[in-house]
């Protein structure tokens, strides 16, 4: 890392090691900000979307229809813009039959991996705070049983790691961490941060988190993953929204280069304004693109239920159309355990929504078939 690079000392100071390359250790959090009419302006239009979002997500009538297709929607972009290539159908296939034979650090078990650490942080968040301990928790289900798990799953890096391209070292990549010693301390500092009253704005410091999380880089592998996991987790805690239905990483996916060297920006320069204006308008483009899927969503959900209604189907169908929007791809095994029914049972349920259009057999097979409802994947996977 070269040190002339990292020249405002608000944010952080460089620091040698006694093995003699160079690290940034970030100041801790707040920083001095200056509340332009930029970042004015941008805080109160991303409130505005993020309130709208509230409003929309407190008037839901069956939340987790809408919170568990999203959670996986975010937990394929996320993990993409560490590598992974895995699909939103890949996701939901494999959730829906549990391959056995998908190797352990496949792609798609990774990602998997994301959707369980977001629903553990979304249920351990009611009886333990957000912590270094709940960091951890988290951090183990990520990286269970994946490439990453070589890398102590659940522990905080215990020697030196940096970030950079492929082929780089200590001294030659962009940035270095803090010293395991300094990051223990940089990471007490952050959590006090999280839980101390503060006058800040509450989107300023989820910014301002999320940029600290990344500079300490607590862990050998996952950071970044989990640096978005816990943005969401945050907004329930903080109960900014009322359930889990923001997310940024289609945001930080689609703006990649922008992320990196805007966060990067902060360590070198000291330039938290620009860092925040993207922040923030990540947080306004996803709220209303969470509320225009929402909304269509609710809008495919009533006239699909108007069309089984008009066929005089029975009212078990309907159960089952509710079923495909919480799991967009889904097998007869998983409607005859919803529905407590047999697999015949069921299977009648599934030809019907296949006569109506509603789902189509997407294998070929003669057994172990998926079913997929390809609308509301439609509208779940277009950008």
């Amino acid at each position: 890392m070269d040190p002339t690079k990292f020249q405002a000392a608000t944010s952080g100071k460089v620091i040698r090691h006694p093995q003699g390359y160079w690290a940034f250790l970030p100041a801790a959090l707040p920083p001095a900000l200056t509340f332009s009419p930029s970042l004015v302006s941008a805080l109160s239009v991303a409130d505005r979307a993020l309130g709208e979002l509230k409003g929309l997500g407190g008037a839901l009538v069956n939340p987790h229809l809408l919170i568990r297709p999203l959670a996986r929607r975010e937990a394929v972009l996320s993990s993409r813009i560490e590598g992974t290539r895995a699909s939103l159908d890949d996701l939901l296939a494999y959730e829906a039959t549990q391959l056995s034979f998908l190797e352990t650090g496949s792609d798609v078990r990774e990602v998997h991996n994301y959707v369980r650490a977001l629903e553990y942080g979304q249920e351990r968040i009611h009886t333990l705070p957000i912590s270094l301990r709940l960091v951890r928790e988290l951090h183990a289900k990520l990286m269970e049983g994946v490439r990453g798990d070589i890398w102590t799953p659940g522990e905080f890096r215990r020697s030196q790691n940096w970030i950079g391209p492929a082929g780089s070292t200590l001294e030659t990549a962009p940035y270095v961490p803090p010293p395991v010693d300094e990051m223990l301390a940089a990471l007490s500092a952050l959590e006090n941060f999280i839980h101390a009253p503060s006058n800040l704005p509450p989107l300023i410091r989820l910014g301002l988190i999320h940029y600290q999380f990344e500079a300490i880089h607590p862990f050998l592998d996952g950071n970044g993953r989990l640096g978005r996991l816990l943005v969401a987790l945050l907004l329930s805690a903080w109960q900014l929204l009322p359930q889990p239905l923001l997310y940024l990483s289609a945001y930080f996916e689609s703006n990649r280069r922008d992320y990196y060297d805007l966060l990067l920006a902060v360590s070198q320069r000291g330039v938290w304004e620009d860092w925040l204006l993207y922040f923030l308008e990540g947080v306004k483009q996803q709220s209303l693109d969470a509320v225009d899927r929402i909304s269509r969503l609710q809008t495919l959900r009533t006239q699909y239920q108007a069309q089984i209604q008009a066929r005089r189907a029975p009212a078990r169908l309907l159960r089952v159309v509710d079923l495909l929007f919480a799991q967009p791809v889904i097998t007869t095994r998983q409607v005859e355990t919803a529905l407590e029914t047999n697999f015949l049972g069921a299977q009648r349920l599934i030809d019907q929504l296949i006569q109506a259009g509603l789902l189509r057999e997407i294998t070929g097979g003669r057994r172990n078939r998926v079913y997929r409802a390809d609308e509301i994947l439609k509208i779940l996977e277009s950008v």
